[in-house]
Order: C-alpha cells, then structure tokens, then sequence
C-alpha cells in the first residue's frame, strides 16, 4: 500500500483556544477514518480512551474498534460534537462503542465514569491515557503555578488515578497505554509545563510496569512526536503552527493515522512480553 501524500508545511495561520476543534483545522488532520483496515487483533477486548474525541485518541479509538474492540471514548463536556463523530466511526465497525464527559482531572468525575465503564463492560482490557493539557508561554513568568499544577493535574495525576481506579476492574494480561511524547526526552522551552509532565509519564510508565508485572499487566506508552492535531493550532504560537513538521526527518508532521498501528500492536496479546517499552513514533527523528 502507498503511503498518502500527506500535507506538508507551510501551514494556514489558525490559532484556536485550548483544546481545539477539528473541524476547525486546515489542512483536517487524517484519524484513519478511510483507510484504516483491522485484521481482529483486538476482537472481543474491551477498551477505554481518553481524549478518543479527537487527534491520535480518536484515530487510536476508530483502529481499535476495526480490531474487533468494543470501545468506550472520554472527552471533555465541551467536545460532545467531536466525540459523537468518533463514536458513529466505533459503532459502524460493528462493536459497542460508548462515549463519556468526563474532566479527568476531577477525581470524582473519574471515579464516576470508570465504576459506569466497568458496569457497561464488565471489565476493563485495555486503558490508554492519552487526554492532556497543553499550553504555549513566551516567558518562564508568563507560567503561573496554577497553570503548572493544572498540566499535572490533567497529565500525570489524571492517568495515575485512572489506573488506579481502573485496575480493580482489569484481568490478567490487560493492557495500559500511555501517551508520553518525544517532550520527555527533548523539551521545548515554551511548553515547558507540558514537557515536564511527559518526562513524569515515561517515567510512571517505566515503574507501573514492574510494579503490575506480577499481575501480568502490561505498561507501555508511545512517545509521539510533532502530530497534526487540535493541540496544535491551540497549544504553539502562528510561527510554529505553520512549520510544525519540518524539522524531523520526513519534513512533515505525521497524521493521527500513522500512530494507531502502536497502539493496536502494544494492546494486542502477541504483544506479551512487551512492557516497559517507550516507543517513539517521530518521523525519522532520533530520540536516546
């Protein structure tokens, strides 16, 4: 199969509010929608996304109801329209799929939509941790401690608390994905909260997996890098939306669609052996 033709920068001036709509951007990003094609990799799983509204969550939520999973997506209260899209793509592959408005930063929102998963479910197989806050500062004084403590709540508590409450509801060989990013191991000063947060991210990910290996779950998480998502045009400043890409190898961003194969090969059981692992998807872009 051909490799899409996808875009490359320059890019249109599209500066967006934190988190983003897709509908909004230009050129749309790709989430696999038309091409993505399953082979029941994951066929009778039953899996929880965060952030499946939109960018890589939604293309990871549409691959992994193509494999056969049933599907339940997590999105912020204000994202219901990008969700439903996402959650019409689930049910035509024919496999449950359900929606939820949920601040994962709110513990007990959290609490309430894992106990209401688990109820639907009837267990949990597969959790990937992929909602996030981003935001883009000209100057270190421009970070107020509120905003750093709001990265942490969304990025690192968040995902250690789902686990948490996830972990009562998930069987031997379950699955947790996180979503770190290239970030931790090559920060941007101008998003140095959310970089700081990634870092802590690889680093749970590296310690949950020996701590739950004893119960044979496995703990990855995939370290994407410049991906063309609503994050985008609502996360960097108009010069760095219109070259975003150009500085990795391929000269381009990747597409949420290019990230899903991760996530399907390190949720599926031919994956056993591997946790601990943090794959870089990054377009050539050399990460140590």
């Amino acid at each position: 199969m051909a490799v899409p033709d996808y875009p490359r920068p320059p890019f249109k001036p599209q500066q967006q509010s934190f988190p983003g709509k897709t509908a909004k951007m230009d050129p749309r990003p790709d989430h696999g929608e038309e091409s993505y094609v399953g082979h029941g990799l994951l066929k009778g799983k039953k899996a929880l996304i965060t952030g499946g509204d939109s960018g890589i969550g939604a293309a990871v939520a549409i691959a992994y109801a193509r494999e056969g999973a049933d599907v339940a997506i997590v999105h912020l209260p204000t994202e219901e329209h990008d969700a439903a899209q996402v959650l019409e793509q689930i049910r035509q592959a024919g496999v449950e799929g359900v929606a939820y408005a949920c601040d994962i930063s709110d513990p007990q929102q959290a609490e309430s939509m894992i106990a209401e998963a688990a109820k639907t479910f009837g267990r949990i197989d597969v959790l990937v941790n992929n909602a996030a806050y981003q935001q883009y500062y000209e100057k270190l004084e421009e970070i107020t401690l509120e905003e750093w403590k709001k990265h942490f709540d969304t990025n690192v508590h968040a995902p250690f608390n789902l686990v948490r409450l996830a972990l009562p509801h998930m069987r031997e060989g379950a699955s947790i994905i996180n979503t770190a990013s290239v970030q931790s191991k090559k920060p941007s000063p101008n998003i140095l909260p959310y970089a700081s947060t990634k870092g802590a991210i690889a680093n749970l990910t590296l310690g949950l997996a020996g701590l739950l290996a004893e119960k044979n779950i496995r703990v990855n998480a995939v370290l994407p890098g410049p991906i063309w998502t609503p994050f985008i045009p609502a996360g960097m400043d108009e010069e760095e939306v219109k070259h975003f890409g150009e500085s990795v190898p391929f000269k381009r961003p990747g597409q949420p669609a290019e990230l899903a194969s991760a996530y399907v090969m390190l949720a599926a059981d031919t994956a056993s052996y591997t946790s601990g692992a943090l794959l870089t998807v990054a377009g050539g872009a050399p990460m140590f």
